[in-house]
This record gives structure tokens, sequence and C-alpha cells, in this order.
């Protein structure tokens, strides 16, 4: 496999990044300039006119997507070919949100009948628990749920559960514990009662360290606190593979829900891994919510190229990457429910994306996956966006808000607004010296001081971004924009050559992990690691430095 550099689109592409003029200048010249570079699909609007973009952008841009396969590549992943080449699977989220009268086969299972088999049983977990049915060993209501996983099995529930607040039915409280830190699980367990709470424990294998350790954690406090092993299966239950550890834990078989290996961890909310979602929000907004993702699964099958959302979007990521050296990038979601989407989407981005050899092996020359970041609007105002503003890097950013409130108190939402859409105005034109000078004309102060002044209040402008609205947080525009980026990254992997769908860096902590903690269990001074690891390892032993 030829390296991407050599080929003539992606040398036509580094020589025209040179030529581009100011978006200043390119607004000036052209009034039509949002109406062309702007979009509307899934119940989103993609405002990417304020890009460092042109006609000729765009076609060269589209002509590497070409090139890469692109098209062939996204019929691959939704048929069900084996494109995660390095563990020989096929990618099937998106088979998680299609219709029941959809049907696809692999190694002759249809995997469509298994998800809405899968999606039947939550319906019917979540009715015995909200209407009473399944109580807990005095008899009394579940009214607490603690989700134990982590990775996919922890944001995706967790943040997508926050962003969907307003539709919360009030049955349950939920908690969501990660964190092998035992403040993490202690905290919870302080405010709840073993009586009324169920925990439900997520890993595909039973055995992920961190999450097993919490679930171990769980049930000590249950037994310590009047219940006992028979009545394990009344406060467990589990989504995972591994059915016989879960059985031999004490959860019941009829409590235990599929994992499949077709199913990345980052792209698990779909699957019964969103049961604390729809334990929150109903099943039916679940519904909307998979509804929502597979309306923009069908949009990213079957638009053109250059009428594509996920393709525009990953294509500039590309863009700004590998052509100005763009090394993260900045997600702001000015929606207070929406505030944890930046941690999602850098999970999902970063350990997708984060590659450096190619399907074959071949060790890339050009960027890959690079860092996301963000936050809340308004509040990175006062914090980061000066970098953004002013800083020496490169930061392309999405802003993304709802046109409508859930909680539309006063001028709140239109000063929300004027924020979001001031921050991406003053981004892209930035303000020259002589624009800084003229605003300090009548300031009492020397010329000289006002020399100095505007050197420090000029900016560059010319800073790329996103503007994605919708006209409010439902569960259907949520799902349709979580598979957006989904989509968007695995654009960039295609183009970049790069399996999206393995994540080797992440086992590799894990097996070093265990091997330190074999180490931390021995009573003996530890010698056979580096002198660093060692060192460390023994001071921890110490309990003190």
């Amino acid at each position: 496999m030829n390296s991407l550099r050599n080929s003539q689109t992606w040398q036509a592409l580094q020589e025209h990044s040179q030529q581009l003029p100011h978006m200043r200048e390119l607004f000036a010249t052209n009034t039509q300039r949002f109406n062309q570079y702007s979009l509307k699909q899934c119940g989103l609007f993609l405002d990417y006119s304020k890009n460092r973009i042109t006609d000729e952008t765009l076609a060269l841009l589209m002509q590497l997507a070409q090139e890469s396969q692109l098209d062939a590549k996204i019929k691959a992943m939704f048929n069900g070919e084996i494109i995660n080449n390095t563990e020989g699977r096929a990618v099937l989220h998106t088979a998680l949100r299609r219709p029941t009268t959809d049907s696809l086969m692999l190694d002759g299972v249809d995997v469509v009948a298994e998800v809405q088999q899968t999606l039947a049983k939550m319906e019917q977990f979540i009715l015995q628990l909200s209407s009473g049915t399944w109580r807990g060993y005095t008899g009394e209501k579940i009214t607490d749920i603690v989700s134990i996983g982590i990775g996919g099995s922890f944001l995706g529930p967790k943040i997508i559960s926050e962003s969907l607040k307003p539709y919360w039915t009030g049955d349950f409280n939920c908690h969501f514990v990660a964190n092998v830190d035992g403040a993490a699980i202690s905290d919870k367990l302080a405010k709840l009662d073993p009586k009324t709470t169920l925990f439900l424990m997520s890993s595909k294998s039973f055995g992920t360290q961190e999450t097993l350790t919490n679930t171990l954690t769980a049930k000590a406090w249950f037994l310590a606190n009047g219940g006992t092993q028979a009545d394990v299966a009344k406060h467990f239950a589990a989504v995972t593979s591994n059915v016989a550890k879960a059985t031999e834990f004490g959860i019941d078989a009829a409590n235990i829900f599929p994992m499949w290996d077709w199913v990345g961890g980052r792209y698990s909310l779909w699957s019964a891994i969103g049961l604390p979602i729809a334990l929150l929000i109903g099943m039916d907004n679940f519904k909307a919510l998979l509804a929502g993702a597979n309306e923009m699964d069908q949009h990213f099958y079957s638009a053109p190229l250059t009428q594509n959302m996920p393709v525009i979007m990953g294509m500039l990521s590309v863009w700004y990457s590998d052509f100005f050296n763009a090394q993260s990038h900045v997600v702001l979601t000015y929606d207070h429910y929406l505030r944890g989407l930046p941690a999602y989407f850098q999970q999902l981005d970063m350990e997708s994306n984060g590659k450096h050899v190619t399907l074959n092996g071949t060790k890339v020359d050009y960027s890959t996956g690079p860092v996301i970041w963000g936050g809340e609007g308004t509040n990175g105002q006062h914090a980061y966006h000066q970098l953004l503003h002013q800083g020496t890097a490169l930061i392309p950013a999405d802003f993304i808000m709802p046109l409508q409130s859930h909680h539309p108190i006063g001028e709140h939402h239109a000063q929300l607004a004027s924020n979001c859409f001031g921050q991406t105005q003053a981004l892209m034109q930035g303000r020259t010296y002589e624009e800084a000078l003229a605003e300090l004309a009548n300031a009492n102060i020397t010329d000289e001081q006002k020399q100095l002044i505007a050197k420090h209040k000029e900016m560059q402008g010319n800073k790329p971004s996103n503007t994605l609205l919708m006209d409010k947080v439902t569960p259907k525009t949520l799902g349709a924009m979580i598979a957006l980026y989904e989509h968007r990254t695995f654009v960039q992997g295609v183009i970049w050559q790069i399996n999206s769908f393995d994540q080797w860096g992440v086992e590799l902590g894990k097996t070093l992990g265990n091997n330190v903690l074999d180490r931390l269990n021995q009573t003996e001074t530890t010698v056979d690691l580096d002198s660093s690891s060692n060192a460390l390892i023994n001071l921890f032993k110490q309990g003190s430095i």
C-alpha cells in the first residue's frame, strides 16, 4: 500500500493549502457562502462555511475520498464484511438501530432479529422494575440503579443519560461507577439502601478488572447489609457474553443481556449496554434514540459524498490534521445537558483513530487521530478560548447548540446563542492591528501605549469552526448526532487507511497493569522491572514516601 503522501491528490491538497486567502476575504467575495456550505439532515443543521475551504478544496477532498474507496468501504461496514482485520470481526453497531423489518445475516444468524429480541427483553426488564413486579429481597420496590462498567460501558450510558435529563421518567435514580478508586463506589454506596438497589454490571468477559472489582465490592456491601447469596439474583443483573461467570456470581440467567463481538465498547450504547439510558428515559424514548441514529445511518449510506454530513465533517478533520498540522480538535457544547459530549467524542475518536500503522501494518508518515477535547459554553470562554483566539496552534472547533431550550428563562438562551455565534464569528474574522488601534483612538493613553496594546489585542482570525444546530435536544436528534460523529470517525480512518475498530494500546496497558498488581500483592521487594517501576511499587508497599 503506497503512502497517501505520494498520491497526486494529496500533493495537490498540500499545494492548495498554501494558497487559500483569509476567511474574511472568502466571505467578503461570496455573499452566498453560508448557503453554499451548509447542510440540513436528520434534524441537524451543519454550517461549515467558517472553514478554510473553497469549491476547489472540497473537490480535492472528495477526490481523495473516492480514491480511498470510501463509498465501497461504507457499504462493506453496513453489509457485515470483516473490516476489523486485526480481530477478524464485522463492525455492525449500525445493526443495533435497524428497524424490525430489516434482516442482516452474519454467520448464518439474523443479527437484526437477535437485536430485536434483546430490545424486547430490555423492555420487559424495565416494565418489571417500573411497575414493581420486580422487588428486592424484602419486598420493597427498586428505586436506585447502580451501573458498573468502564470505557464505552460507562461513558455512553452516563453521558447520553445526562444529555437527555429532561426526558427522565422519575421512576429510578441511576448512579454510574467506573473508576477503580475505592472512593468512587464508596461515595455511591453511602447514599444507598441495599433493600431498594439494583446493580447492573456491564463487561463482555465478566472479568474486566475495574468493573469486576467494583461489582465484587458492591456484592460484599450487599451481603454485609442484610442480603444473602440467594438474594443476589434480586439485586444484580449483567450485560455480558460470559453467562457462566455471571450465573456463578449469583445472577439469574434470565437477567443476563448479550454482548456481541461485532460491537466495540465505544459503539455499544445502542445495545443492552444502554439499559441505564432506557431505565431513565423509558423504552419509547430509547427507541427514538435508535431511530435518530438509524436515520443518520441511512443518510451516510446513501447520500452522495458531496452532500453527506459525516463525510464532510470527516474530510474537514483530515484537511486540518494533515495539511495544517492541527494536533487537536475542540468540541464546544452550548447546552448544559450536553456538557459531557466532548468526553464521549474523545473516547470515540481517540480510541478509534489513535493508530500508527495502516491496515496492512505499514507505518504511517502522516498525522492520524487528533486530540479531542472541549467543554461547556459559555464557561470555556472565560478559560481556554483565549488559546483558541490568540494561541499559536491551529485548533478546529465544533460548536453544538439547540435553537430551543428545555428551560426558556428570560434572556438566558438568547445570551447563550449570542455567545456561541459570536465566538464562531470572532474565530473566523479576528481583529487586525489597525482595527485594534482604531478602537483605542479615544483612550487616555499615549500613542506609544496605544500601539503596544493594539499588538496585544490583535487576533489573526482565520480559525476554522463548524456550527451544528438542532431545533431541540431530543432522543431522536441526539441519536442522529452521536451517529454523525461515529461515521465521521470512520471516514477519517478510511482516509488514513487504519483500523478504527481495534484498540491494542488499551490492551497493553491492561496486561502491564496486571503484572504490576501481582507485584503489589507480594511482600518481598520488587527488583525485576525497570528501576522506576521497581521503586514506585516498593514505595507503595511501604505506604509512605
